[in-house]
């Protein structure tokens, strides 16, 4: 399973810091995520895609991949403000 660190501003709609989820991708990720705390995918997701403002990392690196992102057995997942500036 995968660990999904919840950033903290989501940790209400789930009250843990991080969770277990069996997914092989972040959209199967983010769907697991939804049927048990619904509500997260609407804060996660703009419609088909991650929403604005939110970077995805997998086992420590950014990924480009948005919901098509594959996940291994025991991978990493976090989801952070997107940073921007110069």
């Amino acid at each position: 399973m995968s660990t999904v660190h919840i950033p903290a501003q989501l940790r209400s709609l789930t009250g843990a810091e991080q969770l277990q989820v069996e997914a092989t991708n972040v959209r199967q990720l983010i769907e697991a995520l939804e049927a048990k705390f619904p509500g997260i995918a609407a804060r996660l997701c703009d419609g088909d895609r991650i929403r604005p403002g939110l970077q995805v990392t997998i086992d420590g690196a950014v990924s480009n991949k948005g919901l098509a992102a594959r996940l291994a057995a025991e991978s990493e997942v976090y989801f952070l403000p997107a940073i921007g500036g110069g």
